[in-house]
């Protein structure tokens, strides 16, 4: 495997953010799956998880009293999951690696780690642009990146049609943002690719001259949009409900966009089979499982994400992916995070 070193220090950077973005767990963990008496019965698989326990852990065990088929879960981060594998090699026991970003998953894709997976698992996923091009991964949910804005000062009509009209110096003093969280970063790096690196750099230049007030993460800006620190802010869709759920009353309401522009960035947490695995049978199970109905309710119901199947009830307040036009974008793309880096500290966002 050819990642450089740079990169990989990126990555275990990163996954302290990913972390206070709320989806990774840094404590490893297994789980004791009831085992099946069958001799035929596949398994038993190993699964590195770079998702939390509290939200993974539920679903594996409705796989495991489905199936039959025993799941040995080992938690991290994403990105300490995805080094454990490159150290491990083809030693390696995991069966399936489950990211919380797509850009993880496009390492090992680059690298000829993944199996293709069956067709009928790929044709779940409603969106092509949610799975990998060479069929690899599969998105299992979606978050979408949105504009928070506070309801006590804005409405909807308010918010400009396009992310990119941010630069516009009407918004000086009014965004917050935070440069270092894995999220706004991985939004960064499919800007580069949806408009080259010089319009990009261009549209972060515009931000910051508009003096954005910097957060440390998601839940901040949140918080900032709140008591009026700022007016709108630049984060993923799913904090904001969590919040609501405490308080109904929360002044602030997400701003979707569609119709293909480049705020419209719906990132990925995903799983592959690794082409170590030695029982890759079994391995798909678990990913067809994790693509069913029940499943991707469970993850919706619990965390407010978007499902990428068809027929999911989901919380009125969320839009259906399907309902969303995402800008063309191979997200195996958001592996070069380095490259997103360079930039920001260029422009003095870092």
């Amino acid at each position: 495997m050819t990642r450089t070193p740079r990169l990989l220090a990126a990555l275990a950077a990163g996954a302290l953010l990913l972390a206070a973005c709320g989806g990774d767990d840094d404590a490893a963990d297994t789980t004791d799956a009831p085992a099946t008496t069958e001799p035929d019965a596949m398994g038993p698989i190993t699964l590195y998880s770079g998702r939390g326990e509290d939200l993974v852990q539920p679903v594996i065990d409705a796989f495991v009293a489905d199936t039959g088929i025993e799941v040995e879960v080992r938690y991290g981060n994403s990105s300490e999951m995805l080094l454990l594998i490159q150290e491990e090699g083809a030693n390696s026991p995991a069966d399936v690696y489950y990211s919380q970003g797509a850009g993880f998953l496009g390492i090992l894709s680059a690298d000829g780690g993944l199996v293709e997976l069956p067709g009928d698992v790929l044709d779940r996923v409603i969106d092509d642009g949610l799975r990998s091009p060479v069929g690899d991964w599969v998105g299992l949910t979606g978050r979408a990146r949105t504009v928070v804005y506070n309801t006590d000062l804005l409405t909807e009509a308010d918010i400009p049609d396009s992310l990119l009209d941010f630069t516009d110096p009407a918004w000086s003093g009014r965004i917050g943002y935070a440069p270092t969280n894995a999220s706004f970063q991985d939004h960064v790096t499919a800007l580069r690719f949806l408009l080259g690196e010089d319009a990009t750099r261009e549209w972060l230049e515009g931000i910051i001259a508009n003096d954005p007030i910097v957060y440390e993460n998601n839940g901040a800006i949140l918080e900032g949009v709140a008591n009026a620190e700022v007016e709108v802010g630049l984060t993923n869709h799913y904090y904001l409900y969590r919040l609501l759920i405490e308080d109904p009353d929360f002044p602030v309401a997400n701003k979707f966009y569609s119709d293909g522009d480049p705020g419209a960035l719906v990132n990925i947490a995903g799983a592959g089979v690794l082409a170590t695995s030695d029982d890759q049978d079994a391995a798909i199970e678990l990913i067809r499982y994790l693509l069913s109905v029940e499943a991707q309710q469970m993850f919706s119901s619990s965390n407010f994400e978007l499902p990428v199947i068809a027929d999911v009830d989901v919380d009125p307040q969320l839009p259906t992916i399907d309902s969303l036009v995402l800008p063309a974008f191979d997200l195996n793309q958001l592996l070069d995070l380095e490259g997103t880096v360079d930039l920001l500290i260029e422009v003095g966002a870092l």
